[in-house]
């Protein structure tokens, strides 16, 4: 009985050295959690303040880096933390295990780790909640500036689209003047082609003279100049996969 008294009692000093290991780690993540909450709160003051896309990139980039920083520090002291706790139950466990009787004017073991221990415990326990809650604040205000950055930059889209849309329809009224000369031009070659062939068979077209054959072609050539633009256009236009009307 002896034997196993002093086996729990040496356990109960192992296991509450191993606890206090992460109290240190604690103190230093406190520093960094207070100084990224005021990084934090500046920069959502920022956020606030911000008018423009390029305001909030500037404020996204920074956030990054803090977010960045801060999950270095739970991927580095998460496993140390739960040690913590995981010891303090053994501990805890051990000390049970002697089933101490109070004697008169001595303080039993459970009292003295309550007061010596339970405190670095609590203060790395409410660090790890901090740290965690630092991350959760991180990313959920990360979430809300990239989702104004994706609006902001969705409306650029829109606008660029809608000069797209300007320019295709410029174009497409440039298109139609140049084919409607083109007619006019083909028309007027074609006329004097007539007008030419008709000179020369002047004695077979009698009594109709070259002038009249050559007015009579014009609105025929035309026609069939802008019927033969339009096949045209339209067979692009399919291959292109669009349809103009």
């Amino acid at each position: 009985q002896a034997g196993r008294i002093a086996q729990r009692l040496v356990e109960i000093e192992l296991y509450r050295v191993m606890a206090l290991l992460a109290f240190p780690v604690a103190k230093e993540v406190g520093r960094l959690v207070s100084r990224a909450e005021d990084e934090l709160a500046d920069l959502m003051d920022g956020m606030g303040q911000s008018r423009t896309a390029d305001d909030d990139r500037a404020v996204l980039t920074r956030l990054s880096r803090l977010a960045a920083e801060v999950e270095r520090s739970v991927a580095r002291t998460t496993f140390r933390f739960g040690a913590a706790a995981a010891y303090y139950r053994l501990v805890r466990q051990r000390i049970e295990d002697l089933r101490e009787a109070r004697l008169p004017g001595f303080s039993p073991i459970a009292e003295f780790m309550d007061r010596r221990l339970v405190p670095a415990i609590d203060t790395c326990a409410s660090i790890a909640r901090r740290q965690d809650d630092l991350s959760a604040r991180i990313a959920r205000n990360s979430q809300l500036l990239r989702t104004r950055v994706d609006i902001e930059i969705e409306r650029q889209n829109q606008e660029l689209l809608a000069q797209m849309n300007r320019r295709a329809k410029i174009q497409l009224h440039l298109q139609e003047t140049v084919e409607g000369l083109s007619v006019v031009a083909i028309t007027y070659y074609a006329s004097q082609l007539v007008n030419y062939l008709a000179k020369g068979a002047k004695d077979f077209i009698a009594p109709a003279t070259p002038e009249v054959i050559t007015a009579v072609s014009i609105p025929v050539i035309a026609g069939l100049v802008f019927m033969g633009l339009r096949r045209m256009r339209k067979l692009l236009s399919k291959e292109e996969g669009v349809t103009h009307p």
